[in-house]
């Protein structure tokens, strides 16, 4: 029972802090979109066994895109910059300003996208099992 709050403590209360990969993560924007920049901020060990959050800084460009892709696990990130174009898999297209959070279920395919003239800047921490890529393209 201790272990099982202590799960769940660590869950949210992680995600939360990092309202907004693995350190040689390289995420590729699909061909003609300008790169997408992202910059790990932190690594942190979870106390659930083979668990890890990160926290990144994602930039988007005007014009850019991320390509489809998923996540192993859940993802929470707020934009802090811009204005984000999300297609979430089962969800409708949503366009995101600053200040707004967002939840991106593991294995959903979605893609973000700017189609303003300033660049997207996003916060987003990611809940992993240690040893799986932080993103896998979708083609």
């Amino acid at each position: 029972m201790l272990i099982s709050k202590l799960r769940r403590l660590a869950v949210y209360g992680g995600l939360t802090i990092g309202l907004a990969g693995l350190s040689s993560v390289c995420w590729i924007a699909p061909a003609g979109a300008q790169q997408v920049q992202r910059k790990i901020l932190l690594t942190q060990d979870l106390p659930i066994p083979g668990y890890e959050m990160v926290l990144v800084a994602v930039e988007i460009p005007p014009g850019g895109r991320e390509g489809r892709h998923t996540h192993p696990g859940p993802l929470m990130a707020q934009v802090q910059e811009g204005n984000l174009t999300l297609d979430d898999e089962g969800k409708p297209t949503t366009t995101y300003k600053a200040g707004d959070a967002i939840f991106i279920k593991g294995g959903n395919i979605h893609e973000g996208s700017n189609h303003g003239t300033t660049p997207v800047k996003i916060l987003a921490t990611f809940v992993v099992e240690k040893g799986k890529p932080l993103t896998t393209l979708i083609q």
